[in-house]
């Protein structure tokens, strides 16, 4: 792969994962994916005391569907308990497919929290904040995720090209949900405008929007 492509998905990877923070929390929620290292660092925050219960929220998704049989939050609940997390800290959501039911399948079976940290992979940190931002805006919300370096660290489950892809269609669905009310909105730098229209001329299209 060029030098240039990598650039641009650097910027693009370092610009989305730059959202993350921590505080003392009612709960931990965990977007389950494909990359294990998420559920390894909610564990963490759990063990640092940021909460004491964690939610494990997930079904499948374009790439679970092809490498696991069990929903993401039930293999994300066997990593947890390897990591030492306690089976009556763990609360399983097996239903949510996208992050607009992470956030409304956990409100519905823990209405009564106020603060929560959301845990994802660094490149969905800033989509998942602004669908907080849009869908539960009445709670006290941070996201956090594991220090994983582009491109040297990415998931070998879907690869470079992969996540370059998945990173490209988060830019597009940022410009374009709040209309939907899915998202809050948000004004992208000039220089992440360049580097999505970038790597959309060089065919990373596989995860735009249709239509």
């Amino acid at each position: 792969m060029d030098t240039l492509t990598i650039q641009k998905a650097t910027e693009l990877w370092d610009y989305q994962s730059s959202f993350a923070s921590e505080e003392k929390s009612d709960v931990i929620v965990v977007c389950c994916s494909y990359d294990l290292r998420v559920c390894d660092h909610a564990c963490e925050l759990i063990k640092s005391g940021f909460a004491d219960r964690l939610v494990l929220t997930g079904n499948s998704g374009n790439w679970t569907k092809h490498i696991w049989t069990k929903a993401e939050a039930n293999i994300f609940a066997e990593r947890a308990r390897e990591n030492g997390i306690d089976d009556r800290q763990i609360i399983l959501e097996t239903a949510a497919t996208n992050f607009g039911e992470n956030i409304a399948f956990t409100k519905k079976i823990l209405p009564e929290i106020r603060s929560a940290i959301f845990v994802s992979k660094p490149n969905s940190l800033l989509r998942v904040k602004l669908s907080l931002e849009a869908q539960w805006p009445d709670i006290k919300t941070c996201v956090s995720s594991p220090s994983i370096q582009f491109p040297q660290q990415v998931s070998n489950v879907v690869g470079i090209l992969g996540v370059i892809n998945e990173m490209v269609g988060d830019i597009e669905r940022i410009q374009k949900y709040p209309a939907q009310r899915f998202q809050a909105p948000h004004q992208l730098p000039r220089n992440i405008l360049d580097a999505f229209d970038y790597l959309v001329e060089q065919g990373f299209t596989q995860h735009l929007m249709q239509g």
